[in-house]
């Protein structure tokens, strides 16, 4: 189930190759930076974004980012942009442990990411560091992917259908190699539009089916693909923050069904304040240590 919201966009000046959006409240180094995309590249002020067969440049200005891209309506909805993030805020202050990281990470907004793209990229993330997921995932893009002129789009499921062990191996998957062979043939059986008609649990269940998927990657796919937000995804900054404000507890499994029963369908909203404020102030703390 989806939280309402009032269409409130964020852009304005929208023309053929470009659109502006403004700063109000979105933040792109807090949204690339929470865990959710692997795509991505700096550049001198700002961001150059992949997804599937397209990019998108962006710059900060002052006032404004400039997106500039040859699928505009494509990256609207990517960004999110029509959604009011205000009353999903004002709805979540209520509770006293998001306060403090709703403020913190106010400008952080879900994406709304291609699935096929999610299953590959939260596979290869499992156990893994996130400047080798991204690593990884370009040099799929770069070996295998077509290629778009001035950049490489992500690989299809015809096109890593053909990868070998080795050839996972070379991109730096490590022991997830096997797994992703696997996968691959898997989801030439499946079709991932139908899946997303089923209600979350059950489409849960269909992808921890899959080989190198286990209950967090689901979350992550039905999070940040499916755009289901009555999921919780649980990694070890979500159970500190369970256990110092709701009671410990040594099992995800129960973490997660907890804060779900708490948060409700503004549990994927909660998980992306709350995972990205106990990273970050850890970190923070860590070098003023």
């Amino acid at each position: 189930m989806k939280a309402k919201q009032e269409k409130k966009s964020l852009v304005f000046m929208k023309q053929t190759n470009s659109f502006l959006i403004n700063k109000t409240d979105i933040e792109f180094v807090q949204t690339l930076s929470c865990g959710q995309i692997f795509s991505y590249k700096e550049k001198e002020n700002g961001f150059v974004v992949y997804s599937k067969d397209k990019k998108a440049e962006i710059t900060e200005r002052e006032n404004d980012y400039l997106i500039q891209t040859k699928d505009v309506d494509y990256f609207v909805n990517f960004f999110d942009l029509a959604t009011d993030y205000s009353k999903i805020k004002n709805k979540l202050k209520k509770f006293d442990v998001l306060k403090e990281p709703i403020k913190f990470g106010a400008g952080i907004r879900i994406l709304k990411q291609d699935v096929f793209e999610m299953i590959i990229s939260f596979a290869i993330s499992a156990n893994n560091r996130i400047p080798r997921i991204m690593k990884s995932l370009f040099y799929l893009r770069e070996h295998f992917g077509k290629n778009m002129g001035d950049f490489y789009a992500f690989p299809t499921l015809k096109e890593l259908s053909i990868l070998t062990e080795q050839d996972f191996v070379k991109a730096g998957t490590g022991y997830r190699a096997k797994q992703l062979v696997k996968l691959v043939q898997q989801l030439q059986c499946v079709d991932l539009n139908s899946w997303g008609l089923l209600p979350t649990e059950q489409l849960k269940s269909k992808l921890v089916s899959l080989s190198g998927i286990g209950p967090k990657v689901a979350d992550c796919v039905l999070l940040f693909g499916y755009g289901r937000q009555d999921v919780f995804p649980v990694d070890t900054w979500i159970e500190k923050v369970y256990n110092q404000y709701f009671g410990f507890s040594n099992s995800r499994l129960e973490i997660r069904k907890k804060l779900v029963e708490i948060f409700g369908e503004y549990s994927g909203y909660a998980q992306q304040y709350l995972f990205f404020y106990q990273r970050e102030t850890s970190r923070n703390h860590k070098k003023d240590g």
